[in-house]
This record gives structure tokens, C-alpha cells and sequence, in this order.
């Protein structure tokens, strides 16, 4: 039997122009005939199964598909559906000066770590480079709107220094740090279980926050948590609150603490050199998906008699409205911001609203290599450190609030090929909660050259909670996207898409990622052999 999947992708970003060369980019040609239902048709018409998102949820999903087609010979073929003109979502690059022949800069989804086993091993299996996220600032320092309440850094990277440094045993004592690096330890010891082939998929995400004991942590603000564990409140209002400032534009007092931790675990942070993007688009390009760009998913609606999946379409290039019948489905994208209109089973869940929080991207060029000096009140000699982190802490007491979150200098414009720019100019990212307009940016570093703004919806607000949305909204249709509330990144959301990918393919298919065997009871049996596959073994990547 041939199984059709289609992975429906609804991205957040402006369009902007997707390589044309790109072989898997495909788009509708003609319009096809609107399908009704008979039940009769179900076998024939209904051989389709619907995943939604080709950022990291939606492109991974076509790739674990594919996997599950090699492994167990089915004949399925793969639809993708892109919202927007490119493939990433929330990840993509932009050229400084729009100049094809410099580095680009990522503006979405820049860094993923060794821990985040998916994207390291797809970065390895698919030869791309990666590079130190934070080769091009080896120095920091904490702005609280007033003034520095602590510079470190200098001699590597700060994000492995934060554990170790003397002037943060210093400023916050031993027991501070040494009891945060438990406490993430002991937080990646059990996520890194993701990874292992005794896994099992999970119907929903209380499921892990139960297994793991979290419940507890994910109700608890991170300065709650902290407190709990008597951590030194100026440890988790400045340096811990700089790492969820910067990484989910969100204080301490406000993010749950488990999102907290995953701050905090950002040592050896990297990036896959010339854009994290290639990783999704690979993800596609090997799952030998049908992929159709700038085509807007207008409804999905279920029907009671057969249970397949009419999926309404629009292409915003022909303007040409498309239905096609779809025996399941897979959404990987932020469902209240796609505005798909959901027509399911009486008995479907609701997905519970979640707003976002909108962060604005700034990407400059600029002579200067670091904030002026004299826009902290110092003289024009001080040193300035390349990255400038913030606490809020400064004006719950009182004082000014820090105009950005964060500011960082990425190192020298440079071209592809090596050669010298002409001018001499550092490159720099600044998020922030309000847009930071041209007058800001020249009180901030004097002569600036190129500018890029990008107001993104970027994390989920993560505030403490004890409810997630459902990862099955109805039979054959499981959603990617409940996983961010729990945690946010790239890397979860290729994990989120796996379990998904495993539970459709167990119900509609009586298959899997990987094959699993039973006992004489019938009882599914899952492996434990990571020790005879060695420490890279990698559920999904291999079984």
C-alpha cells in the first residue's frame, strides 16, 4: 500500500526569497480537483498523512519519516507545506549589506550544544561545519540600567567561565554556582534519557515531567526554585537572570525554573557556519519530501465517517486554493498564530492559548568594537567588554530599566572567500523588548553602517505551570509544538517531532522510527543495550 504524508509548514518570519537552485522546492503547478468523501473512497483517497511545519518540528518529522520508510520498506511519500518561502522557521540569515559574497548572520535560532544530541549528530552525519558560538566575544559584563555588576571573561569563552571564575566566587561565594551546576547537571542527566533506545514515546508531556520528578520545578518561578535551594539571591537575580534574559527574553521571577536551568546549560555553545538552516533543509532534502513553499494551510477538518483529514490550502503565488485528503496529520508550528481553522472529533482536546514572546532582532555593522563607553557614564579610554548582558534587578529596586536585553559584538564583516573587506567593521546583535531606533544605535556605538530589524514572536511566555497542551489532538493527528512550554529550543522541538512521528506511525501504521520487539505476551519490549551501542547512540538515529 502507498502511504502519502505531508508535512504542512507554517513559518513566523517574513518571506523572504528562498534559493530557486534548491532542488526539493516544488509548487502547485495546477490546481487540483476539490475532493469530497466517500466513505468508500477511504483506501484509495485517504493514503496521506498531514504533518504541519518545516522549521526545526516540521523538517525533522519528514526526516524521521523517512527514516521509518527505509527501516521498514513502507512506500510512503512525504508532503511538506511552508507558510512562508523558505525552510527554518525561526531560523535563517540575513547578509549584512544584503551582499551575497559576506558571512551571514543568523537572525532566528542561533546556537544548539553537544548535549542536543539530534542537532550535533545531523551537523556531523551531514558534513557542515560547526564553529564557537562565542569566538568573536570572550568578555562580558552584567548591566543592570545603572550600572556593572560584574565583567568577566577575557582569556575563553565567559559561558564556560561563569561556574569558575574567581570574580564570581568572589561576588557570590562558592555555594552559589557549585549548587546551580548540581542542579542543571542533574536536570541534563535525566533529559539526555531522550536520547536513549530504552525511550519510550510519550502520549503527553506530563508524562516527562513525571518521570523525571519536574512537576515541581516546572510550577516554580526560577527565583522561586533557586531561593528553595538557598542559592544566593544576588547569584539568580544578576547572573542567572542575564541567562534567561538573553536566551528567552524573560526575568526570573517570571520563567518557570526548568527553563531556567536549560540557561544555564549553554556551555560550548555552537553554530553550524553559514546558517543553522542547512540542518533543516538537509532534514528535508533526505526525507525525499514533497515540498511546497509559500502555500498558506487555510482549515483541516476531520471526517466523522472515514477519519480523514480534508486540508484546505492556499498558494500566495498563483493565488490558486487547493484540498487534499490526508489519512493523518503532524502540526509543527505555533497553532494559534497559524490561524488554521481546526474542524475535529467532539471529543478533541483544545489547544490552550499560548502567547509569545515579541523580541526584536537588531543586527548592525559598526567601526566601533564594543558599546561606547560613554554611554555608561565612563570615559572614553574604559574598557568596554563585547558582550553585555542585563539583570532586571536594578529596577526592581528603584533604577533605570536596561534599554536591551543583550548586546553582542560577532566578530569582523568578512567575506566568504577569505579576502578583506575594504572597511574595517565589527558586527553586533542586540534583542531587546521595544525596537531600538537609529538614535539609540548611534548614542550606542557612534558611526554605524548597516542596519537589519526583525521583531520575531521567539519563545513562549514559559511562565510556572502544571498543564501542557495535548500531544494528540484526535486520532492521527498529534501536535509538535506542546512540547515548548516545557522547554524551548531548536533541539526539542526535533525531539517533540520524533515522538510524535513514532505515535502516528504505531497507530496508523503498526510501525515505528525504530522496530521494536515483543514478548511472548505481546508486550512491547524496549531496548536497553545503549552500553553494547556505545555513548553516541542516538534513539531515531539509530535503534
Amino acid at each position: 500500500m502507498r502511504y502519502t504524508i505531508l508535512i504542512l509548514t507554517v513559518g513566523v518570519a517574513n518571506a523572504l526569497q528562498f534559493p530557486s537552485w534548491v532542488p526539493f522546492v516544488n509548487s502547485y503547478k495546477q490546481p487540483q480537483a476539490t475532493y469530497s468523501i466517500p466513505a468508500e473512497a477511504a483506501d484509495a483517497a485517504g493514503n496521506r498523512i498531514a504533518v504541519v511545519g518545516a522549521g526545526a518540528g516540521g523538517s525533522s518529522a519528514a526526516f524521521w519519516i523517512g527514516k521509518a520508510r527505509e527501516r521498514f520498506g513502507l512506500d510512503v511519500e512525504i508532503d511538506v507545506f511552508e507558510r512562508e518561502d523558505y525552510v527554518g522557521g525561526r531560523s535563517i540569515t540575513v547578509q549584512p549589506y544584503n551582499d551575497s559574497e559576506l558571512e551571514p548572520m543568523e537572525l532566528g535560532g542561533s546556537v544548539f550544544v553537544k548535549a542536543n544530541k539530534n542537532l550535533w549528530r545531523a551537523s556531523d552525519e551531514f558534513g557542515f561545519e560547526r564553529f564557537d558560538f562565542e569566538e568573536g566575544s570572550s568578555t562580558m559584563a552584567i548591566w543592570d540600567g545603572t550600572e556593572f555588576l560584574l565583567k568577566m571573561g577575557g582569556k575563553g569563552r565567559f559561558y564556560d567561565d561563569w561556574f569558575d571564575s574567581l570574580k564570581v566566587l568572589w561576588r557570590y561565594g562558592y555555594n552559589a554556582p557549585s549548587k546551580t551546576k548540581s542542579l542543571v547537571n542533574n536536570m541534563i542527566t535525566q533529559y539526555l534519557t531522550l536520547y536513549s533506545s530504552s525511550t519510550k514515546p510519550f502520549s503527553n508531556i506530563s508524562d516527562i515531567t513525571d518521570s523525571f520528578e519536574w512537576g515541581h520545578i516546572a510550577a516554580q518561578t526560577t527565583s522561586e526554585y533557586l531561593d528553595l535551594h538557598a542559592v544566593d539571591r544576588r547569584w539568580t537575580r544578576e547572573l542567572v537572570e542575564a541567562a534567561t534574559r538573553v536566551n528567552y527574553g524573560q526575568n526570573v521571577d517570571a520563567i518557570h525554573a526548568i527553563e531556567g536551568l536549560v540557561s544555564m546549560a549553554a556551555t560550548g555553545a555552537s553554530g553550524v557556519k553559514r546558517g543553522n538552516y542547512q540542518l533543516f533543509e538537509e532534514f528535508i532534502r533526505r526525507s525525499r519530501a514533497n515540498l511546497f513553499l509559500n502555500t498558506t494551510v487555510l482549515s483541516i477538518t476531520r471526517d466523522s465517517q472515514t477519519s480523514l483529514y480534508t486540508i484546505r490550502t492556499l498558494n500566495q503565488s498563483t493565488v490558486v486554493e487547493d484540498t487534499r485528503l490526508y489519512r493523518g496529520v503532524i502540526f509543527a508550528a505555533p497553532f494559534h498564530s497559524s490561524n488554521i481553522k481546526l474542524s475535529l472529533s467532539p471529543e478533541a482536546p483544545t489547544i490552550p492559548p499560548q502567547p509569545y514572546v515579541p523580541l526584536h532582532v537588531t543586527l548592525l555593522s559598526t567601526t566601533a568594537a564594543h558599546i561606547r563607553p560613554e554611554y555608561f557614564g565612563f570615559s572614553a579610554k574604559t574598557d568596554v567588554p563585547g558582550t553585555i548582558l542585563t539583570s532586571y534587578e536594578g529596577f526592581r529596586n528603584g533604577g533605570s530599566e536596561p534599554e536591551f536585553n543583550s548586546v553582542s559584538v560577532h566578530g569582523k564583516v568578512r567575506r566568504k572567500d577569505g579576502v578583506a573587506v575594504e572597511k574595517e567593521e565589527f558586527l553586533v546583535k542586540i534583542f531587546s523588548k521595544e525596537r531600538v531606533e537609529d538614535e539609540q544605535l548611534t548614542n550606542l556605538f557612534g558611526e554605524v553602517g548597516w542596519v537589519y530589524r526583525k521583531l520575531w514572536e521567539a519563545y513562549p511566555v514559559l511562565k510556572p505551570t502544571s498543564e501542557f497542551p495535548p500531544v494528540k489532538l484526535d486520532r492521527g493527528f498529534y501536535y509538535v509544538n506542546a512540547f515548548e512550554p516545557l522547554i524551548s529550543t531548536l533541539e526539542t522541538e526535533t525531539i517533540s517531532s520524533r515522538n510524535a512521528v513514532d505515535l502516528l506511525l504505531s497507530e496508523l501504521f503498526d510501525a515505528g522510527i525504530c522496530p521494536k520487539s515483543v514478548d511472548v505476551n505481546g508486550t512491547e519490549i524496549f531496548s536497553s543495550s545503549d552500553a553494547q551501542k556505545g555513548d553516541e547512540f542516538v534513539y531515531g538515529w539509530d535503534c
